[in-house]
């Protein structure tokens, strides 16, 4: 080949390689100005999405433990005549206040009555022979038997007269404590025998709670810790009450501590048979995290919270412990320090750039 044909064919192959270059790199653009650009042009970013922040704080509490109960009235009895007999008269209204003593039931008296009056004359013709016989006795002119046969069939007669006035105080059926009357069994008239039930009598003030804790914590319950306790009833308040008794036995099935409570109950809000929920301070110090209770959000049974980490938001699960108002505990998720976001979380997305609008939290 000669050397013009090797010229021409070697600027045909550079020529090529040229093109096919061109073709394989877009990206390489040519301004008749500039010359070549080697860079791709960036997209412009994305806006910041402001929100407000708040700072993990810890404290330090006292351990706490959880528990559900059930209240109680502090006395409570079911109020039964001793001996039978019809309904006379009653002396309450259901559901009010009765003092102890206050009569509640009276039971038809007149048999009774009779009763005590015919003990009454066979006990002073009884006296008066006691009298003469015992007279007789100091001259010498009654024997020892009889005066001894007067003396017990007086005794006899005192006891039967003192028989037939308890008998007739037992037809006055009396509150045995102070207390909240219930709702009556009976009517006037109705005929009663022993044994049966009238009318539900309890103390309201204070109530009695009963709860369980696990074996666990055994060896920390003590007399004298303070229980503080929430009901449906009242959502928005909590009631406190001490410990005052605690069963020496563990339950053996469930291996749980029986304890019992008082809680003073002056308005009577609380009331025997209501469910509760207990929360049982130990008086164990440890410390705890704390976040604003508006920057928890809830998804199902799990809790999460943005963090805001170098100027992004981050979703991150944690688990939380118990609640105050306008607070609530973390128990692992987050350390103390950290920045949770506390307004504008709908706007957010796992990953979302954010500008805070209070910087210090």
């Amino acid at each position: 080949m000669s050397t013009r044909q090797i010229a021409i064919a070697a600027l045909l192959i550079i020529a090529a390689g040229v093109g096919m270059w061109r073709v394989l790199s877009p990206s390489l653009v040519f301004s008749p100005v500039a010359g070549p650009l080697h860079e791709r042009v960036s997209a412009p970013a994305a806006p910041k999405v402001m929100v407000k922040i708040a700072r993990v704080w810890q404290e330090r509490i006292d351990q706490e433990v959880g528990a559900v109960g059930t209240l109680a009235a502090n006395e409570a009895v079911l109020i039964r005549p001793e001996i039978a007999g019809r309904i006379q008269t009653i002396h309450f209204r259901e559901g009010t206040n009765v003092r102890a003593g206050d009569p509640l039931f009276v039971l038809n008296t007149d048999e009774s009555r009779a009763a005590l009056a015919q003990s009454e004359a066979q006990q002073e013709l009884d006296r008066q022979n006691f009298e003469r016989v015992k007279e007789m006795r100091q001259r010498n002119l009654a024997s020892a038997q009889q005066y001894d046969e007067v003396s017990a069939k007086l005794k006899y007669s005192n006891a039967s007269v003192e028989k037939e006035r308890v008998r007739l105080e037992k037809l006055v059926i009396r509150a045995p404590f102070n207390g909240v009357v219930g709702l009556r069994r009976v009517s006037v008239g109705d005929y009663v025998k022993e044994g049966d039930a009238l009318v539900n009598f309890e103390a309201l003030n204070p109530v009695k709670l009963d709860f369980k804790v696990p074996e666990k914590y055994a060896g920390s319950i003590r007399t004298g810790l303070v229980v503080t306790v929430s009901v449906e009833a009242f959502a928005d308040r909590s009631f406190k009450g001490e410990i005052y008794a605690i069963d020496p036995r563990l339950d053996e099935a469930t291996r749980t501590l029986q304890i019992r409570a008082r809680i003073p109950n002056e308005n009577l809000l609380l009331r025997p048979g209501m469910f509760t929920r207990v929360r049982l301070g130990l008086r164990a110090m440890r410390d705890a995290n704390f976040i604003p209770e508006q920057a928890l959000m809830l998804k199902g049974s799990n809790a999460y919270v943005f963090r805001v980490i170098e100027g992004k938001a981050a979703l991150s699960p944690v688990t939380t412990g118990r609640r105050r108002k306008g607070s609530v505990e973390i128990l692992a998720g987050l350390a103390a320090g950290d920045s949770v976001v506390t307004d504008g979380q709908t706007k957010l997305r796992d990953g979302m750039a954010v500008a805070t609008a209070n910087p210090d939290g």
